[in-house]
């Protein structure tokens, strides 16, 4: 009797911990114009500047955007034998990872002027900060934590409902929490970043409706939040970005 009671606890709470788990969809709040050969990778805003990484060997770049146009303001090409990742601005440097190269690659984030190569120990994929770290993913599911010298501070693993969540990808840090796109499918998680569960799904399947959908466009990638509190969405390849709110399912 004791052993069916102890099951019978552990299935409550087990079901208890997926019920904690909200579930929401977006609204487009207002959607902008996106350059449709940009294969995105990093997104974000810094000083009101809306900053894009793109990847694919031969065609990575960094870029400064307008965002009513989705034009390029300012950009410059990574070597060809480099495929970028993740961005973000910390401390004054502005970090790009590569994907297997092994390498990070350091800016000016006001001119783009490159500043100096690091070695980077694992591949790269996305990469935000909390301000006083980096965060970075590899399409495991690990979040990894550095200092502004990429030495591992901590390793976070990710779960959903108590099981590892893989390929996580493009991230964002919003309001305490980390966003991150999961990569080949239309769902973001929100994730607690002291113990690595995931608080949230977001449900952005249908955003880009098939009359903009192209041979080459590619999946959900890229989250973004400015300084008053509205996020923006988009994926590889896409004609448009999104401003989005969240609802409940």
């Amino acid at each position: 009797m004791k052993k069916i009671a102890f099951i019978l606890l552990s299935l409550l709470l087990c079901a208890c911990s997926q019920a904690q788990v909200k579930q929401y969809k977006v609204k487009v709040v207002k959607e902008y114009p996106h350059e449709e050969t940009a294969y995105t990778q990093g997104l974000f805003f810094h000083e009101g500047v809306l900053y894009e990484t793109t990847g694919q060997f031969g065609e990575s770049a960094i870029r400064t955007v307008d965002l009513r146009t989705g034009k390029s303001l300012q950009q410059k090409k990574l070597s060809g034998k480099y495929f970028g990742e993740g961005s973000v601005i910390l401390d004054g440097d502005l970090y790009i990872l590569t994907w297997t190269n092994k390498v990070a690659f350091l800016y000016d984030p006001e001119t783009l002027t490159y500043k100096r190569t690091v070695g980077y120990p694992r591949q790269g994929w996305g990469l935000t900060t909390d301000g006083k770290q980096l965060i970075a993913s590899d399409g495991s599911a690990n979040l990894f934590f550095m200092d502004a010298g990429f030495k591992l501070e901590k390793k976070l693993p990710v779960t959903l409902n108590g099981r590892p969540l893989r390929n996580l990808n493009e991230l964002e840090w919003i309001d305490g929490k980390i966003w991150a796109n999961v990569y080949l499918t239309d769902t973001i998680v929100i994730i607690n970043p002291k113990d690595g569960k995931v608080e949230a799904t977001v449900d952005c399947s249908g955003l880009l409706p098939a009359k903009l959908r192209a041979v080459d466009t590619d999946v959900l990638n890229g989250i973004a939040v400015d300084a008053e509190g509205r996020i923006y969405i988009t994926g590889k390849n896409w004609p448009r970005l999104y401003e989005i709110e969240l609802m409940k399912r």
